[in-house]
């Protein structure tokens, strides 16, 4: 060739050295690109505001960003994700933030973390910066993947402090909570090894999550739970004022709340220990989370789709209804889904319940009502059939799906004057 075969083979080798070192350090050109300026997200009684606008939220749950940030080779769907995310003009994404004692456990024992799985989850940060995607950070989880409460359990049972094995002793036990507030430290005061910010003082991230979905079935007077988010939402302010904080909660009314036999979808939801008005007064809670998955919730003879249409609006209503009346806090509808596992399931019909549910969220906004936003459980990339489940959907091969999100996201950005927030391609695009 035109340097002869002694030098070409060094100058291949370090050409394909350098090839190596981009595709799978992607985050290194963080500082090189031209930075995207943010603003945190506030609250402004039962609105989110962002530059002094309001802000309603069209988005997505992936939980999985941070696992598989961890391996360099992987990188790349993380930074795709983004990028597809950003295209459809969605605006936050909700993820995990732990992992406790499992494979590329982020917190291998309490209080010792793996650096690597720490720099991926930078790295996730860094990316979603770099695509102008805000991240809801989910601290731990109340079900068994990625380690859960029952982890912390483990360790305190194996560590001979533990007062029980129930896994409800998360949210009692003195020693897991030290365990779960110094997590909490460790977390918020991160800095990043991308960017240089530390977690408490980034923009990127639109708010703290305590727990995915918490229920302490031992106590379902509601007690236990409500100190235990009294507790640690307070803890949370005390180390960071200026990100949002929610708690993670499904929806569900409790034991003594009306609602409770009008509109939770059965009788065992006011028996699982938590109870959603209740929680959700809490001082520092900033906005409420809702779940809705009626395929979950439903006996099988009420799962048609009309029937469950027809209890999306309800339950969301309902809760518009009392962030405006009762609460005077944002509504955040933080996962819906529906499976493809029910019965005669169709696309026709899962994204005849997104639109629904989008709806809503638009009419809310046009009447500046508490109703903030929804993100959709789960988009996936190609080739995660290992991390799909039910509900998963890669957007690019469900073209019509896609499309319900990018529309509401054109007419959300309309509404509220965001398109000059967007990149070309978005305004383009709408």
């Amino acid at each position: 060739m035109f340097a002869g075969n002694g030098l070409f083979y060094p100058i291949l080798g370090f050409a394909s050295f350098v090839v190596f070192i981009y595709m799978s350090f992607g985050g290194l050109r963080f500082s090189l690109e031209e930075e995207k300026e943010l603003g945190f997200v506030m609250r402004n009684g039962t609105q989110f505001m962002l530059d002094g606008k309001e802000f309603y939220v069209n988005g997505w749950n992936s939980y999985w960003l941070m696992d598989h940030s961890v391996d360099f080779s992987s990188r790349f769907k993380v930074r795709e994700m983004m990028k597809i995310g950003a295209k459809m003009g969605l605006t936050v994404c909700r993820t995990w933030a732990f992992n406790d004692g499992h494979y590329n456990a982020l917190q291998i024992s309490p209080g010792h973390f793996d650096e690597q799985v720490f720099q991926a989850l930078d790295y996730v940060i860094a990316e979603a910066k770099q695509n102008g995607v805000r991240l809801l950070l989910s601290l731990v989880n109340n079900l068994q993947p990625y380690g859960g409460k029952s982890q912390y359990v483990k360790w305190a049972w194996q560590e001979g402090v533990g007062l029980s094995a129930s896994n409800d002793s998360f949210f009692y036990d003195p020693s897991i909570r030290s365990y779960f507030k110094n997590y909490i430290k460790t977390v918020l005061t991160r800095k990043n090894t991308f960017t240089g910010i530390e977690y408490r003082n980034d923009p990127t991230i639109f708010g703290w999550e305590l727990i995915n979905e918490p229920r302490c079935m031992t106590d379902r007077s509601g007690d236990t739970l409500q100190e235990w988010i009294e507790e640690m939402s307070a803890f949370v302010k005390l180390i960071d004022k200026k990100h949002l904080l929610t708690i993670g909660n499904e929806g569900f009314y409790g034991p003594n709340d009306p609602k409770d036999l009008t509109v939770n979808p059965n009788y065992w939801a006011s028996k699982l220990g938590s109870d959603y008005i209740r929680n959700s007064k809490v001082s520092n809670i900033d906005f409420t989370s809702v779940h809705i998955y009626p395929d979950q919730w439903f006996h099988e003879d009420e799962k048609a789709i009309e029937t469950q249409l027809k209890f999306v609006y309800k339950w969301m209503l309902s809760h518009i209804e009392d962030g405006d009346q009762v609460l005077k806090k944002p509504v955040l509808f933080s996962e819906y889904g529906l499976s493809k596992k029910n019965q005669n399931f169709t696309i026709s019909a899962r994204e005849k319940m997104y639109e629904t549910i989008l709806n809503i969220v638009y009419k809310s906004a046009k009447r500046n009502r508490s109703g903030a936003g929804a993100l959709v459980w789960q988009f996936l990339f190609s080739g995660m059939e290992d991390y799909t489940d039910d509900y998963g959907i890669v957007p690019g091969e469900s073209p019509s799906t896609q499309s319900l999100f990018i529309k509401h996201s054109c007419r959300l950005a309309k509404l509220k004057g965001w398109i000059s927030q967007h990149d070309v391609n978005f305004k383009q695009l709408c």
